[in-house]
């Protein structure tokens, strides 16, 4: 009976060709849930977030405004401006990963490394040499060329490089309000108005100049382009 039971199993052959199949509900769900819990990290790590949302933020300074536009406003303008910055790099990713994984065509882990490929090669472009040079040297990594480096040395070089030119943007804008300021200090010194706070004559101007050059448009404009 071994024998006959031995011969048997002689002829079984396993097929490996065909073991990928489609993810069940249960797995999509399941990536679904951690995609929503990891999404505002992601956002902020992986996308042009932090430059526009610094960017914003030093613009409304700059105008002497603190609370106008809210945070919410300036939050949702730099999610979607940043969505828009992102639409090509997420349809390649689509396209290369997530669509055959959802047809079953590749597996997880495959699936994993083809979105890594178009993110990063839209992260090096935004990240400066010297701040790459950084943290793959603290990472002691030692990579042929940038397409090597790994996410963990490319993603804090990356975020270092938006805040670098998030405000540079923002020292640029910062400028003509700063003249505005100077000047109607200087006006209210020499009529001998000490008294009356500069900023408070100074506000309305900048709101004025502001409106009248249409400044929110070209930040914006300013900030889509600044990306490589």
């Amino acid at each position: 009976m071994i024998h006959a039971l031995l011969a048997a199993g002689s002829s079984v052959q396993i097929n490996l060709k065909d073991s990928l199949s489609k993810p069940s509900d249960s797995i999509l769900i399941i990536l679904a849930i951690a995609l929503l819990a990891i999404a505002p990290a992601a956002i902020i790590m992986l996308t042009g977030f932090t430059r526009i949302v610094v960017v914003l933020s030093l613009t409304r300074n700059a105008l002497g405004l603190q609370t106008v536009p809210p945070n919410q406003v300036i939050a949702g303008l730099a999610l979607f401006l940043s969505l828009f910055i992102m639409e090509p790099t997420l349809a390649a990713m689509n396209q290369g990963a997530l669509q055959p994984y959802l047809h079953g065509n590749i597996n997880t882990t495959q699936a994993v490394d083809r979105a890594e490929v178009p993110l990063k090669a839209w992260m090096l472009r935004q990240t400066d040499a010297s701040e790459l040079a950084l943290t793959t040297s603290a990472a002691h990594e030692n990579p042929s060329k940038p397409q090597d480096v790994s996410m963990a040395a490319l993603i804090p070089a990356f975020i270092l490089s938006q805040l670098q030119s998030a405000f540079i943007i923002g020292f640029v804008v910062f400028i003509p309000f700063l003249i505005i300021d100077l000047v109607v200090s200087a006006t209210l010194m020499s009529m001998g108005m000490m008294m009356l706070p500069p900023t408070l004559v100074s506000l309305p101007f900048k709101i004025l100049l502001f409106v009248l050059i249409d400044g929110w448009t070209l930040v914006a404009h300013s900030l889509l382009t600044s990306f490589r």
